[in-house]
């Protein structure tokens, strides 16, 4: 009882997290596209996209709690000086400790989240992707580099709209096809940005390219 108390602690102050998965690849999505980056995946996740292709990351007890800085230890070791904290929903977590470790090893921090929980770290680059299912805290619109949003079908596009509305106005806009149904939505997206020509097309060329 007395090692659960104290991994709970540790938890909630962020120096342990339930990290699902590191590894090096390169960024597929969004604005840093094709940019080779260490990603560091943090499991749980209760946002419930019912189209998220890593459903596997929401339940956080399935995996053990780890200390900070050995991850911290191995992004700074990659030749690429970016770490990427994706999810599951990173934000779930207190992540002040793990953005002032990997800045401590001069490594830019960037952070890919629903919006739906608080703002925590220190981030050189947050991308802002909301989801219909839980609502945006309002701080995210303000400090989010890049607003990303999934498209199923066509309501997303008004949807996306929406967001762009209140998102902060330096934000880069993408619209990304769902993996699963982008034979079908990419041409009403085209259609759309050519319409709208403040929104990008964000591919996810990491499936295209086979690699994580």
């Amino acid at each position: 009882m007395a090692v659960r108390i104290k991994t709970d602690d540790l938890m909630s102050e962020g120096l342990v997290l339930p990290v699902m998965e590191e590894f090096y690849s390169i960024q597929g999505e969004g604005f840093h596209a094709g940019k080779a980056a260490y990603f560091i995946r943090i499991g749980g996740c209760d946002v419930g996209c019912h189209w998220c292709d890593v459903k596997e990351s929401w339940e956080p007890a399935a995996f053990p709690p780890q200390e900070i800085y050995p991850v911290i230890e191995r992004a700074a070791a990659c030749p690429a000086k970016t770490a990427v904290i994706t999810g599951g929903e990173p934000c779930i977590w207190h992540l002040e400790p793990l953005t002032a470790g990997l800045r401590k090893m001069k490594l830019k921090t960037h952070l890919e989240t629903s919006g739906a929980y608080s703002l925590s770290g220190e981030w050189d680059w947050i991308c802002l992707s909301p989801k219909k299912t839980f609502s945006v805290r309002s701080e995210w619109y303000d400090v989010a580099h890049e607003l990303k949003v999934i498209i199923h079908n066509r309501h997303d596009l008004e949807w996306a709209e929406l967001q762009a509305e209140k998102v902060n106005s330096a934000a880069y806009l993408f619209l990304q096809p769902e993996w699963s149904k982008r034979e079908e939505t990419m041409p009403m997206i085209v259609s759309f940005i050519l319409k709208n020509p403040k929104w990008n097309v964000s591919l996810q060329t990491h499936k295209y390219l086979g690699i994580p």
